[in-house]
């Protein structure tokens, strides 16, 4: 008996958008089983119509307007879904705080004032 292994969207469509948790993955090239408790990525965890929606945007490279087009909708249902998504998404920080030394280090050197490198370390303004 061959199992047909089972895609996002059917996964997606079965949890109803609910929370779950994958507990075992199996490599496709060698069998190979790994069992554990793996949170899916937050974009596996849209709506199959958001995961949709998202993709479409990516490949319009964030164009709203071609993004008008493709669904025939308007600038703010696009916007307002959009927004709708985003809240949905934990940020990802790309620009973490420079460490504590490289702000000191700056300081002595007399590349940042003191209220500077207290803001940077998070002490205020």
């Amino acid at each position: 008996m061959t199992e047909r292994a089972m895609d996002w969207q059917e996964l997606t469509n079965l949890t109803r958008g609910k929370p779950f948790v994958v507990e075992r993955v199996r490599l496709a090239d060698n069998g190979v089983a790994i069992e554990g408790g793996f949170e899916p990525p937050q974009l596996a965890q849209l709506s199959v119509e958001d995961q949709v929606f998202v993709t479409a945007f990516v490949r319009c490279h964030g164009s709203i307007k071609e993004m008008e087009r493709i669904f025939g909708v308007s600038y703010p249902t696009i916007k307002s879904r959009l927004n709708r998504i985003s809240q949905k998404l934990d940020f990802v920080e790309t620009d973490p705080a420079p460490p504590r030394a490289e702000v000191i280090d700056r300081l002595r050197r007399g590349e940042i004032t003191a209220q500077q490198a207290l803001a940077e370390l998070g002490g205020g303004a």
